[in-house]
């Protein structure tokens, strides 16, 4: 039997069966659907890219995976000097593991033992922001602050190593004046937040912690799991403000295969770079630097490039607020567009109950989440099949 998540299996609604997908529809045995969340925020490229399919059929006729203790391989290799030479600055060194939690909690080890390996043992404490979601797993759990995660805290205790503040500067600005002699790190997903409910800030916030980080010596990460390549109406959000580690996941197969990676700077990997064997990463996840994912994650970046997603991007984010300008009910809160995401934050959660059958009954898949409506669209889409999904969005509300 299958677990599914962020369920409870007692009550769930059956599952819709997926029998093909192409491009940016998925099809059911009586339906054919446009992806409003591109599978979790990450195939950008739609379904079935013939280019990303035979990036992958190449690679399995020679190997499908080989670790890499004591073994490499062209296409992690490849992968690596392109990232080096894609990203921004110094973000020069790739440890890449199997998801993004996985590679939040690579970048949460790497911040402390960095201290650590300098012989400063009282950095233990991680800032971070209210609403954060960084991953499942236990470590990013702490750092962030999901509701649906709050049995932790019931369980242990809230954590006396993690401090977190909402994104005003002044909060910023007091944080790391009482706490920056115990900080080794401040992790943010930049600009959007995105399971705290696709929450927008400025960049102006970003500038400061930086300038703070720089200020008391603390190591500013950036988690672009779902906000790298682009979905913020930004390549990397990190090409505005310089992170010390990068975290890179979801779109970087394109969707294709789980996979992500943990990217340092200079200075962070000269902080393991050792004689002494004791200043290793001791990390090593079984799939790190997989063959098939780093071959698919090198033609994603190519036909990004080839075909000026970016481009893409601003297009969809001009036709959004074309779309949803004027519209609103006494029952929205707030409409939040950015980049290639648009979010209806509702007052009350119960508004929306419902809407992923009536989006089904339409010909979109959508799956809604406590106060919040929100599209997260394929790149690859066209202006008719995003017009169809913001028009799903504000019929609800019209004949609700």
């Amino acid at each position: 039997m299958i677990w599914y998540p962020y369920q409870q299996m007692k009550t769930m609604k059956t599952p819709y069966k997926i029998t093909d997908a192409q491009g940016v529809y998925l099809y059911t045995q009586d339906k054919k659907l446009i992806d409003s969340v591109s599978s979790w925020w990450s195939a950008i490229h739609g379904y079935k890219n013939v280019e990303l399919n035979n990036a992958i059929e190449n690679q399995l006729g020679k190997f499908a995976h080989v670790m890499l203790g004591g073994l490499t391989h062209e296409p992690v290799e490849k992968l690596s000097e392109k990232l080096q030479s894609w990203l921004p600055a110094d973000l020069n060194y790739c440890f890449f593991s199997d998801s993004g939690s996985v590679a939040v909690e690579v970048a949460l080890k790497m911040a402390l033992q960095y201290y650590i390996n300098k012989g400063t043992t009282k950095r233990t404490i991680v800032l971070a922001l209210e609403h954060a979601y960084h991953g499942d797993t236990f470590k990013t759990m702490e750092v962030g602050d999901d509701e649906d995660y709050h049995f932790v805290l019931k369980a242990y205790g809230k954590s006396k190593n993690v401090v977190h503040i909402p994104t005003n500067i002044e909060a910023l600005e007091h944080a790391f004046a009482k706490y920056h002699k115990n900080l080794n790190c401040f992790i943010v997903e930049p600009l959007l937040q995105g399971a705290g409910g696709m929450r927008m800030y400025d960049i102006s916030f970003l500038k400061r912690a930086r300038q703070l980080c720089d200020k008391y010596n603390v190591l500013l990460i950036f988690d672009e799991v779902a906000t790298g390549f682009g979905r913020t109406g930004n390549r990397f959000v990190a090409d505005l403000v310089l992170p010390d580690i990068l975290v890179l996941g979801k779109a970087l197969t394109g969707g294709y295969i789980g996979h992500a990676v943990t990217v340092a700077n200079e200075k962070v990997y000269k902080g393991f770079y050792d004689d002494n064997a004791d200043h290793a990463l001791m990390h090593g996840p079984t799939f790190m630097g997989n063959a098939l994912a780093c071959s698919v994650a090198l033609k994603s970046i190519e036909l990004f490039e080839k075909y000026d997603y970016m481009s893409k991007i601003q297009n969809i984010e001009r036709i959004t607020r074309r779309e949803m300008n004027g519209f609103s009910d006494p029952r929205i809160k707030e409409i939040r567009i950015m980049g290639a995401c648009v979010c209806i934050e509702v007052h009350d959660a119960q508004t929306i109950k419902g809407y992923q059958q009536f989006a089904y009954d339409r010909g979109v898949f959508s799956r809604p989440f406590l106060n919040y409506l929100y599209a997260m669209v394929p790149y690859v889409i066209n202006e008719d099949e995003l017009v169809k999904v913001l028009t799903t969005m504000k019929d609800w509300f019209n004949e609700n």
